[in-house]
């Protein structure tokens, strides 16, 4: 089985990076990805890239180095998640494959869902969860042996509450679906309408609930969330150093080369290579990158870039500050600090 990546989105408000490569817990969302794959066997893997695919493959290289293969596959305009299938056919060949959004976090695996995908082998299974305002996604109506009868992509009146949450496997069979499918009114051609055509055409397609904790990153607030939920999964490692004067309590992570000097450490917090945290308290969930530089401030439920310095702010709470940004003498701020900005917010 291959995996087809779909990283062509684009950024979350307010935020420089590419959302696919946004650090949570110090890792690029696209990681999390890749090791989820990885970890069922899969790492033959197309990563499909827009405008920032410089960026993307500057940091992934060829995967090797994650224990996979990656090949760049391009889509030059955004003409939906049919069209990159599509366009990665010479890629996937006659296997199965699965499909998987570049921005969304799974932090349970897919390993339950590959392998019963792998013992029923249906035409397609699409993942499915329960969601508040379905009008949001594609939904799918499912029988009661949770085989999809109906799929429509953001619908006005929803039948359904499933949500298909951005990962589909996939038999050949959804070739044929994709080159006979027309564009939407989104002027797309909608992964939706070809799973519709498979169900008209009496194909086999299912759907399996995802029971863990899930997120699509396309917001501020939801990288945050997923930084809150990977954190909690950390345990305490020290690399770094740090001093007489300081205290950590909870799960702390320090890289190799990071120091903390008369500071308070409220854990869970990683704290990247090369960081000074200086006469501050940080934390809890937070993750500060590399090479920054947090001195006399106080940070917590937050994510700094690397290279990103803090000084003189009391009390940064449920922030994103990007790299090399630089913020002082602020008080009681919730802040988005795009790349390179800087902010001296008075008191």
């Amino acid at each position: 089985m291959k995996a087809l990546v779909l990283s062509a989105g684009v950024r979350p408000a307010g935020y420089s990076l590419p959302r696919q490569i946004v650090p949570i817990a110090n890792k690029p969302v696209l990681e999390y990805v890749v090791e989820n794959l990885r970890d069922v066997g899969i790492t033959e893997i197309g990563l499909v890239v827009g405008d920032h695919g410089q960026e993307i493959s500057e940091l992934f290289g060829d995967g090797s180095y994650l224990g996979v293969s990656i090949t760049y596959i391009r889509q030059d305009l955004p003409l939906g998640l049919a069209h990159c299938v599509r366009i990665a056919r010479p890629f996937l060949g006659d296997d199965d494959f699965v499909l998987y959004l570049g921005d969304n976090v799974l932090v349970e695996g897919i390993g339950q869902i590959a392998d019963e995908f792998a013992r029923l082998r249906p035409s397609a299974q699409v993942l499915v969860d329960k969601v508040e305002d379905p009008r949001l996604y594609g939904v799918a109506e499912v029988d009661e042996n949770s085989r999809v009868t109906r799929l429509v992509e953001h619908p006005r009146e929803p039948r359904s509450d499933l949500a298909m949450i951005g990962v589909y496997f996939f038999t050949p069979a959804i070739h044929a679906a994709v080159d006979a499918i027309e564009p939407s009114w989104r002027g797309e051609f909608e992964i939706t309408d070809a799973l519709q055509w498979l169900v008209t055409h009496e194909r086999d397609v299912r759907a399996r609930m995802y029971s863990g904790f899930w997120k699509d990153t396309g917001r501020v607030e939801d990288v945050l969330e997923c930084n809150r939920e990977l954190l909690m999964r950390l345990r305490t490692d020290i690399q770094g150093v740090v001093d007489d004067e300081s205290r950590l309590i909870g799960d702390v992570v320090v890289e190799e080369g990071a120091r903390v000097v008369r500071s308070c450490i409220v854990g869970p917090v990683i704290i990247g290579a090369g960081t000074l945290v200086e006469e501050s308290v940080i934390g809890p969930y937070t993750s500060i990158g590399a090479d920054c530089r947090i001195t006399e401030s106080g940070v917590a439920g937050s994510i700094v870039l690397n290279e990103a310095s803090v000084h003189n702010v009391s009390g940064i709470e449920t922030s994103l500050i990007g790299r090399r940004a630089r913020v002082g003498s602020a008080r009681q701020h919730r802040l988005v600090v795009g790349d390179g900005a800087h902010v001296e917010v008075a008191a």
